[in-house]
């Protein structure tokens, strides 16, 4: 059978195959870049939890530890514990919540932005480095139209 009657069949549930392999093949290597970019910096010595909830508190701002634990999907003391070791750091810090007294609220401090800078930095930084070495022209041109088609499909 030829790629082209191979891709255009669909799955059991009405999906074409090429689109089922598409979104296989886009998971798959964006897991590895992210592995391999973390692998580019010294983590500090932070677990995944607590980079995830540093990285979440970045990109939303402040939250309760109650919010924190519902987007992680993880129990309320288990993030009081991350957020407890990431104040220790320095990384974060608590502030009363202006509208409910009773609660706090966690957000970045200057330290743990810096922090967060410095990793992302390093990581696009050896990403920069593989591109240049590793691809062509011609070859960057088509990641670039290729991560403007994933925009189009996050922003869908």
């Amino acid at each position: 059978m030829d790629e082209v009657t191979r891709t255009s069949r669909t799955t059991a549930d009405g999906v074409s195959e090429s689109a089922a392999r598409a979104a296989h093949e886009v998971r798959v290597v964006f897991s590895r870049l992210r592995r391999r970019m973390r692998e580019t910096y010294d983590p500090g010595d932070l677990t995944p939890t607590q980079t995830s909830v540093l990285s979440r508190l970045d990109k939303d701002g402040e939250a309760s530890v109650s919010d924190l634990a519902a987007a992680e999907r993880v129990r309320h003391q288990s993030v009081a514990a991350t957020v407890g070791v990431l104040a220790e750091r320095g990384l974060v810090a608590r502030r009363p919540d202006p509208g409910d007294g009773r609660r706090q609220l966690v957000f970045v401090t200057g330290q743990g932005h810096a922090f967060l800078e410095d990793r992302r930095r390093a990581g696009e930084g050896w990403l920069t480095r593989a591109l240049a070495d590793e691809c062509t022209e011609e070859e960057r041109r088509t990641l670039l139209a290729a991560t403007a088609l994933l925009e189009r499909i996050i922003r869908a």
